[in-house]
């Protein structure tokens, strides 16, 4: 795999990552119901890790001295993970959603790790390694709440 490459997924996702931030953040807002009070702390404590992390992988970008998208128009273009409906959710739909987001992104760190290890980029698949335990134990954590 090219250095290219890795930079590419990198910058997907750099986007993924910010995308669920805001996603996470919004439905840490708007949650209402019988879990408001865990499912509010969980999202917040969700969207604060989100926020390092999508920090850490702009750095890597950067010390791949390339440039590290930071505009909504390039989010959008980039990600896969889809921003919130406008539509008032219930908490279950707003578990739902996480839950599926976490995986889809645990999963496609998989794939970028395996591209990251074959370029040797090291910083890229430490990065890698820390998002799919966080995805990982994020969707579990969500989907403990389903009622």
């Amino acid at each position: 795999m090219s250095n290219n490459t890795v930079i590419e997924s990198l910058k997907q996702t750099l986007a993924e990552e910010y995308t669920l931030q805001l996603k996470t953040q919004n439905f840490h807002w708007n949650v209402e119901g019988p879990l408001f009070y865990s499912l509010h702390k969980l999202f917040e404590e969700q969207y604060n890790t989100i926020s390092e992390q999508v920090d850490a992988t702009a750095e890597v970008l950067r010390a791949l001295n390339s440039k590290a998208p930071g505009s909504f128009t390039e989010f959008k273009a980039l990600s896969s993970i889809q921003e919130a409906p406008t539509d008032k959710l219930n908490a279950n739909q707003m578990i739902e959603m996480l839950s599926k987001d976490h995986t889809t992104l645990a999963n496609a760190q998989k794939e970028r790790l395996e591209k990251a290890e074959e370029a040797g980029e090291i910083s890229a698949v430490t990065l890698y390694e820390d998002l799919i335990t966080f995805h990982e134990k994020a969707a579990w954590m969500i989907r403990s709440h389903r009622s």
